[in-house]
């Protein structure tokens, strides 16, 4: 059977001879192309008109990867958005107890400013928990009896009073701070003097003068300091400042209201003074009186 074209089709050289003078042709433009540069500016040309069409055919390219691209950077901004949280909460713990720790030593040097102006014994006390009675106003305190603690000791710290030892334990101590009602110091005013006896009052945070005359030299900003009549706390400690006078009320009395000069509820450092209230001194005995005449007997000398 015969498979050659038909004659109509068999025109010029075959396909054979057609591709070796192709190839012969694109041989010599290459090596003519190399040698002088004469297609240079046809390159360039063509490169111009294709380069739109290869811009369109990089869009679904481009944009795989920035999809791609913007979804990796967002897993990863989060992960070191994690990171840098969890940096963030350990450096804030570190600079909160770096805070707490120059606190406790800031207030442990003011606390040794006071005792070396104290002449009296004394020893450093943390506070360990408040009492759970919600009608009064105690604290527990790390130092008992074997640190020379005892019942009435008074409590400062570097700004003032804060209270007095009620309760003692072996290893620990009850304080009673200065604003509870059940609470006196015997006081005076340091501008002039007068003296008084403070104890806590009603409002929370505040003590208060009482038995006062309405017409007593008081007024307001007046500090009021420790009298040392009890013998127990030390004359010329600071207890507070009168905030208020009011000299409206029925009686006779007036109404002082005092801020606490020591930070009562606040401190965590303070200051027992090892006061030995047995070591007071014995009130002078009474003189013998003659029967009936409200006269001092005679001494009688014994040789």
């Amino acid at each position: 059977m015969d498979r050659s074209p038909p004659p109509f089709f068999k025109q010029g050289p075959s396909a054979d001879v057609r591709l070796a003078l192709f190839a012969l042709l694109a041989l010599s433009l290459l090596v003519f192309d190399a040698r002088t540069q004469t297609l240079a500016g046809l390159r360039q040309g063509i490169g111009t008109v294709l380069y739109p069409l290869q811009r369109a055919l990089l869009v679904p390219r481009d944009a795989w990867t920035n999809v791609s691209g913007y979804f990796g950077d967002t897993s990863r901004l989060r992960e070191e958005n994690v990171e840098l949280r969890r940096i963030e909460a350990a450096n804030a713990r570190q600079l909160l107890q770096v805070e707490q720790l120059n606190q406790e030593n800031r207030q442990l040097r003011e606390l040794l400013g006071a005792r070396d102006r104290s002449a009296v014994r004394s020893v450093v006390a943390e506070v360990l928990y408040d009492t759970r009675d919600p009608f009064s106003r105690r604290i527990v305190l790390d130092k008992g009896l074997q640190q020379g603690v005892a019942n009435g000791q008074p409590v400062i710290d570097a700004q003032g009073v804060v209270g007095q030892i009620t309760r003692v334990f072996p290893l620990s101590s009850e304080l009673t701070l200065l604003t509870d009602r059940h609470i006196t110091v015997p006081v005076q005013i340091q501008r002039n003097g007068l003296r008084a006896i403070a104890s806590g009052s009603a409002r929370a945070g505040r003590l208060e003068l009482r038995y006062m005359a309405v017409n007593a030299d008081l007024k307001e900003g007046d500090i009021v300091v420790t009298s040392g009549l009890d013998s127990l706390y030390p004359v010329g400690l600071p207890v507070g400042r009168i905030v208020s006078v009011d000299r409206t009320g029925s009686g006779n009395f007036a109404r002082i209201s005092l801020e606490p000069a020591s930070s009562v509820d606040s401190s965590r450092m303070m200051l027992v003074l090892l006061a030995d209230r047995s070591a007071l001194p014995a009130p002078p005995p009474a003189e013998p009186v003659e029967a009936g005449r409200g006269k001092r007997a005679p001494l009688v000398r014994r040789d």
